[in-house]
């Protein structure tokens, strides 16, 4: 570990005198490329210059608690317990600060989430799972822009599709794709019996067109009529767009806007986003072929989750955290469960990294 933290300061010192360089601050883009790999360093080589600073401290201490004065001896001691703490805290700050970034993790978000087994059930719980990361999202300051809706009718939704904008929303939310389990007694259950419904949600980082090229010939767009719930037509114009990433055979669907231009652009938003996931989760599973778990990928296919009204429970099976604030969760509390999961993956890419 100390060989890579002396690579990397010494690669910080590159970059400092190439920032000096009359060549690079006269070209804007280069400049920019080496100021911000300089700024992602730096916190890191501070933060190792300290700990080496502490060692010579603690090495100068130690000597000194061998002192044939008593005083000395035990003054010096107390100050080597000291500087020990403070090696032990700044080397575990390195290890974290050494796990790879995700590259995703500043980026705004797709969030889908659609009902699954259950009915109606299901789909008024997609509808409150929105609300509450709606909720949580307005809470962090973040911009929630709903991109399409599939109502149910009754105060329900089979589909909902949103953006997330904002300041790390991708590291705060990543973990939430996967299969929200709910167990209660439905309103329309007329003998009080619980039910067990699921929602799918999935958390996509958003893609910008350098992140995701694609192909005009790769692309089958139609146009329709809007359509409203029971089919009822919302206008005669050919407003609405559907489409289809034929190499992937991925559809997405936009309707919302009045105008075919605002749809077909929400539409296009959606694809990349998808498209980028696909990429992403290729890439992930190659590189844990041989590994027993895939540690954050968010396998849609788990049960990640389950919301047990009857004992105002939420327990993430990932993570084995249970908290009693079901109610308070719901209306966008979600600080402590989606700390307790991001803490979690943490600890296991940092056991994944101290093993390599």
């Amino acid at each position: 570990m100390l060989d890579k933290l002396n690579s990397i300061e010494a690669n910080y010192e590159e970059l400092m005198t190439l920032l000096a360089n009359p060549s690079v601050q006269s070209d804007p883009n280069e400049y920019r490329k080496h100021a911000k790999a300089l700024s992602d360093m730096q916190p890191l080589v501070e933060k190792f210059r300290e700990y080496k600073t502490v060692l010579k401290e603690a090495a100068q201490a130690e000597e000194l608690a061998r002192s044939a004065d008593a005083d000395m001896r035990e003054l010096a001691s107390e100050e080597l317990r000291g500087l020990e703490q403070r090696r032990d805290a700044l080397l575990a700050g390195i290890r974290v600060m050494l796990i790879p970034k995700d590259p995703n993790d500043q980026k705004n978000v797709m969030l889908e989430i659609r009902a699954g087994t259950g009915g109606d059930e299901a789909a008024l719980f997609a509808y409150e799972l929105f609300r509450m990361y709606s909720k949580f999202a307005e809470k962090q300051g973040w911009r929630v822009e709903v991109m399409s809706t599939n109502d149910n009718g009754i105060g329900g939704v089979k589909e909902v599709i949103a953006m997330i904008e904002g300041k790390g929303v991708y590291s705060k939310m990543k973990y939430e794709s996967g299969v929200h389990r709910v167990q209660r007694v439905p309103a329309t259950e007329a003998s009080g019996r619980i039910h067990t419904s699921t929602v799918t949600v999935a958390v996509l980082p958003e893609a910008e067109e350098v992140d995701v090229q694609i192909d005009a010939k790769d692309l089958r767009i139609d146009t329709f009529c809007s359509s409203g719930p029971g089919g009822q037509s919302v206008n005669t114009t050919y407003s609405a767009v559907r489409i289809t990433h034929i190499p992937t055979n991925t559809v997405v669907s936009q309707q919302d806007e009045k105008s075919q231009i605002k749809n077909r652009a929400k539409a296009m938003k959606v694809l990349r986003a998808r498209l980028y996931e696909m990429e992403l989760r290729k890439q992930q599973e190659a590189i844990a072929k041989d590994r027993r778990s895939q540690v954050g990928t968010g396998e849609r296919s788990e049960k990640i989750r389950t919301y047990n009204f009857r004992d105002n429970r939420i327990t993430d099976h990932r993570v084995n955290f249970t908290t009693h604030q079901l109610v308070e969760v719901l209306n966008g509390d979600l600080s402590e469960l989606l700390e307790n999961v991001v803490t979690y993956y943490q600890s296991e890419k940092l056991k994944e990294a101290t093993a390599q």
